[in-house]
């Protein structure tokens, strides 16, 4: 299973909403400006990400993105579904009765596994922790 660019992106524009001071908006120039990803890229991530209510828009002058919610609210298994639909590495691990098989595939297991594990993982780590991250990366090494 790959996550795609929509995925990877849509990530790192919601990072880069949630490093924002609160109460204050991206405009899409600046948020493309600084995470290399173009504008008319960014506005057809924002689609679904402002739909699932993970971001919002404001207009006017002083208008732009900004994320809807606290950091800790928001999953990054909630962002890359939103833009990449379920996560399994199979549709028969996501849903059940999908195929006549079903009953006698022994890896299906494997599948099904796979998907809880991978589900669980990106379900627990929040934008939070990945702000946090974000900002020991550019924390002065500490020496004696």
């Amino acid at each position: 299973m790959r996550i795609s660019t929509k995925g990877r992106y849509s990530l790192e524009a919601v990072l880069y909403m949630c490093l924002l001071p609160k109460g204050e908006y991206s405009s899409t120039k600046a948020l493309a400006k600084n995470t290399g990803i173009s504008e008319g890229y960014l506005e057809q991530l924002f689609i679904p990400l402002r739909r699932a209510g993970i971001i919002k828009g404001l207009r006017g002058s002083q208008g732009g993105y900004s994320s809807a919610k606290p950091a800790k609210k928001i999953t990054v298994g909630e962002i890359l579904r939103t833009v990449e639909g379920p996560l399994g590495p199979v549709d028969c691990a996501v849903k059940d009765k999908l195929c006549a098989r079903e009953a006698k595939c022994t890896s299906r297991i494997v599948w099904k596994e796979l998907y809880q594990a991978l589900t669980s993982c990106v379900d627990s780590i929040t934008m939070a922790d990945l702000t946090k991250t974000y900002l020991l990366m550019d924390a002065p090494e500490y020496q004696i």
